[in-house]
């Protein structure tokens, strides 16, 4: 089962991968490098999201691969992310 995120500013993305140091995420909508991007973690209950973007690559299927570092990510959200 793959964590999806709903973008606080619009749109959605899904997490591809995680770890304590990288996100990567398949994204509706790009984020610039440098710039710290908001969501959450759809599901019950629901969960605050931050990552701090390092890079976004447009795909030719037109979503957006975001890749970046979680922000303050207790160790039950990224265990929630990577389920």
């Amino acid at each position: 089962m793959t964590a999806h995120v709903r973008w606080s500013g619009g749109g959605e993305a899904r997490v591809t991968s995680i770890d304590a140091q990288a996100i990567v995420l398949r994204s509706t909508v790009p984020s610039p490098p440098g710039s710290r991007i908001e969501g959450t973690l759809v599901g019950e209950p629901a969960a605050k999201l931050r990552v701090k973007v390092h890079g976004s690559k447009k795909q030719p299927e037109g979503d957006f691969v975001l890749e970046g570092r979680p922000l303050d990510l207790p160790r039950e959200r990224m265990a929630r992310a990577e389920a």
